[in-house]
């Protein structure tokens, strides 16, 4: 959530940048809420100074009749207005929740077509077996039984596939642990406080995204960041500690609701998955820079699976609420003859930080609300679909990249 008085001094940039985000925001409406609870705000301040001055005079002495009857009159205006701030905050604080973050001058503004690549890596061939049909033809993935045991988009991964997947995330791992990134697995599960505080909120209920537990306080988390946001809420941290860098591994959740109709063939789009990912708490003045670097560690992983991909820029109108800048990393599909998304890393500034409570005691001792980014590492399901395209063999075989070899018993053929 946004800083309240940015809002106020900025409106019309708020209101400019939402749109460009495809929110439907009427800051007019929300600065009008935000006057209104103010003067009752004061209101409440001058009547309870006024009650606490009666209080006062009438522990001197014997009240007389008409300090009683002021006395009550007062506490009547206080619960009468008391009762009409109620609504008024609740709406305040559910339009303050709908606002997204602002996104930074250099994001290109449109949808998701009018992203900019800002560099590539590789060679892009074509010709390429599917993933799927590979994949089934090798007995390495079932859907079917995945289906019969969840529901559609379920899967089961096999044999050599499977423990692929499994070198993936080892060989990730190593890297990221080596450049100080903290290994953290996390709950699954989260409060609805931390889920929210994330800024995932859907612009339509067809695009809710999560899978919730009925009758309790819980969600599936779609995302190792979601918990990990929450690790530190309501904590403040000495500048001197950061940034904290954490790596955390979890399977992923999603619905994908509204997701249909983009590329959801095979494990391109599935319900479940397992993921890597990179996260940094920073300071203010470092959290571009710290974007920047998470970027080049995702490109290090994908140049060393020596995996065709080219960087962009992410457009305002696909950014979502948290954000100020996205990078995503697309490989290049030799099966499809176009670029897939394979990873993203956000700079969601103060944006959630400030939702959890999350703050910095800087050298000075000033207290202020730092910065979240985070950034993929591997997404397991998707980085198979690019592996398979990119190192099928002329006799039906899959060449193990180099990098995984040593996770994968030496085997460099499967």
């Amino acid at each position: 959530m946004l800083d309240i008085q940015y809002i106020r001094d900025n409106g019309e940039l708020v209101q400019e940048k939402s749109r460009q985000k495809g929110y439907k925001i009427d800051i007019k409406a929300f600065l009008k809420l935000d006057i209104e609870r103010r003067e009752m705000l004061g209101k409440l301040e001058a009547l309870r100074a006024e009650r606490n001055q009666i209080s006062d005079a009438l522990k001197t002495g014997n009240p007389s009749l008409e300090q009683i009857n002021k006395g009550r009159e007062i506490k009547d205006q206080i619960n009468q207005t008391e009762a009409l701030l109620e609504p008024v905050s609740m709406s305040l604080n559910l339009l303050m929740k709908s606002i997204p973050n602002v996104h930074f001058d250099d994001v290109p503004v449109g949808d998701e077509d009018k992203s900019v690549e800002v560099r590539s890596f590789g060679e892009k061939t074509t010709g390429a077996v599917d993933h799927l049909e590979f994949a089934l033809n090798r007995d390495w993935v079932d859907f079917d039984r995945g289906a019969k045991v969840a529901g559609a988009k379920f899967y089961f991964l096999k044999g050599d596939l499977a423990l692929l997947e499994n070198a993936v995330i080892q060989f990730a791992l190593e890297i990221v642990t080596k450049k100080g990134y903290k290994l953290l697995t996390v709950p699954h599960l989260v409060n609805s406080r931390t889920a929210t505080g994330t800024g995932f909120a859907p612009r339509t209920s067809d695009q809710n995204d999560s899978y919730y537990i009925e009758g309790e306080d819980l969600s599936l988390i779609a995302t190792s960041e979601i918990p990990i946001t929450g690790y530190h809420a309501d904590e403040i941290i000495n500048e001197v500690d950061l940034p904290l860098l954490y790596a955390g591994i979890s399977t992923c959740y999603r619905k994908e609701a509204g997701a249909y109709g983009k590329h959801d063939h095979g494990l391109f789009r599935v319900h479940q998955f397992n993921k890597l990912e990179m996260y940094a708490l920073t300071t203010p003045d470092n959290s571009q820079a710290m974007h920047e670097q998470i970027l080049q560690t995702e490109e290090e992983i994908w140049q060393a699976l020596g995996i065709p991909y080219h960087v962009i820029n992410i457009a305002s109108g696909d950014l979502g609420a948290p954000a100020a800048k996205k990078y995503d990393l697309e490989y290049w599909s030799k099966s499809d003859g176009k670029y897939r998304e394979l990873t993203s890393c956000s700079n969601c500034t103060d944006y959630q930080s400030r939702n959890l409570n999350i703050r910095v005691r800087s050298k000075n001792g000033n207290v202020e609300i730092l910065h979240t980014l985070n950034g993929t590492a591997v997404a397991t399901a998707r980085s198979l679909v690019a592996i398979i395209e990119n190192y099928q063999t002329s006799d039906g075989k899959l060449k193990v990249p180099d990098v995984l070899i040593k996770y994968m018993g030496g085997r460099e053929l499967i």
